[in-house]
């Protein structure tokens, strides 16, 4: 079987891995890819939004089925593009992908839906966007409605600092179109995780859960990022809370979906806000997260394969088994370049070292240069994602492996998974 995998960072790494786990005699091809995915099949040299050329690419290569990682492919219409093509694909439409890629959307279809999750109103005014903030009183949460790559997101503990983030985004161009209208929204208490569901529009096959780091330093300080590690699984999601996040997020979510005209098939990503009150959503993603991605693949035993394809080609997984895991825990560091999440350099050669048992490197932003050496090409270069029967050793494995990769200016946090440590009882 051949499969093609749209995108070239660490998530689309982790993906074509578990798949080939799944079946070592699949034909991997990946556009654009990285020198990881090259490792392990071919690379065509395609942008992930050239949805033209990956649908010719797709049917030149009579390919089984395409899965798409990032975001942008999605709200270019890849999808949309393909299936008019006959061509089977993972993902949602592009309408359906407006539960990530508008904000304002998403926040709509859940208050009618009744879907728990903070209120908010939508503003395009300065002025009315901090009168807002002043009603609702610090903190408060400013949001840019688009795509901003895991960083338009603003937790302004004063009104002071939510107007700053209210005029960075709509008279600043922070974040570019994205950030030309704002959510100003209720702040939320409570813990976040990220709970993923793999979905033919109507049925779930949910995962376990995982908790991202969004912070750039240690103990969940300096800017938002797009992920500086994540780990798996969190205690705190217990599964009653898995389950309540079924029955009054997931399937609520779909179905208010489908009566919009836009059913939603593909991987329904909710970032999950645990309340005094339950489970409410802080923000939907419409394709696999990353980091988390990193962190959970290499923990489960059951396929991934079977049910990716079975949502390309159009068929239900009402009978599908449930998702089994290996016990034990996975960390998934990420080791970014000097600047990261600002404006960062390129083309820093990169010195790997062996990779240990129970350790797996992710590309995230790497590439070849002219000299065929391993360079970094992006903010977050590597996901170093290790595995042990607990979560203080999978963080000590994780931690000393990313360590040990060297680049000019390399940074990684050495605490991703320090509020679960902090649950466990001592000597744990």
């Amino acid at each position: 079987m051949r499969i093609l995998v749209v995108g070239g960072g660490a998530r689309e790494h982790a993906l074509g891995w578990k798949l080939l786990a799944d079946d070592p005699t699949l034909d991997l091809i990946s556009a654009p890819g990285n020198p990881g995915l090259a490792a392990m099949g071919r690379c065509e040299a395609i942008a992930a939004t050239d949805v033209a050329g990956l649908a010719a690419l797709a049917r030149r290569e009579d390919v089984a089925f395409t899965i798409v990682g990032p975001e942008g492919p999605l709200d270019a219409g890849i999808v949309d593009h393909f299936r008019a093509n006959g061509l089977a694909v993972f993902g949602p439409s592009k309408a359906a992908a407006r539960i990530e890629t508008s904000k304002r959307f998403a926040k709509e279809l859940m208050l009618t839906a009744g879907v728990p999750t903070a209120s908010a109103r939508t503003f395009t005014s300065t002025a009315a966007a901090n009168a807002e903030a002043e009603r609702l009183g610090a903190p408060v949460v400013i949001k840019a409605s688009g795509l901003a790559a895991g960083k338009g997101v603003i937790v302004a503990t004063s009104i002071a600092e939510a107007r700053a983030a209210i005029a960075s985004m709509l008279e600043g161009n922070a974040f570019g179109d994205a950030g030309h209208e704002v959510l100003v929204e209720e702040f939320m208490s409570g813990e976040e995780i990220s709970l993923f569901a793999i979905t033919d529009g109507t049925h779930v096959l949910p995962m376990i859960a995982a908790q991202d780091h969004k912070r750039a330093g240690e103990g969940d300080t300096g800017p938002n990022t797009g992920g500086m590690g994540a780990y798996a699984p969190v205690s705190i999601a217990t599964g009653e809370i898995a389950a309540q996040a079924v029955d009054r997020v997931f399937l609520p979510t779909l179905a208010a979906l489908r009566a919009a005209g836009s059913p939603f098939t593909g991987l329904l990503y909710a970032g999950l806000m645990l309340t005094r009150d339950g489970p409410k959503v802080v923000e939907f993603n419409c394709r696999f997260g990353d980091p988390e991605t990193e962190a959970l693949l290499p923990l489960m035993t059951s396929g991934l394969l079977e049910p990716l394809r079975a949502v390309a080609v159009g068929d239900s997984i009402a009978a599908a088994p449930s998702i089994e895991w290996r016990p034990g825990a996975a960390v998934t560091t990420v080791v970014a370049a000097e600047g990261y999440p600002g404006p960062v350099r390129s083309g820093d050669p990169i010195t790997l070292p062996p990779t240990e048992r129970d350790v797996l490197v992710f590309h995230a932003g790497t590439w070849r240069d002219a000299q065929g050496r391993l360079v970094t090409a992006g903010g977050r270069v590597f996901a170093v994602t290790a595995m042990g029967p607990s979560l203080g050793e999978a963080r000590k494995l994780s931690a000393s492996h990313a360590g040990r990769i060297r680049f000019a200016g390399r940074q990684y946090r050495r605490d991703i998974g320090w509020r679960e440590l902090a649950r466990q009882p001592a000597g744990a």
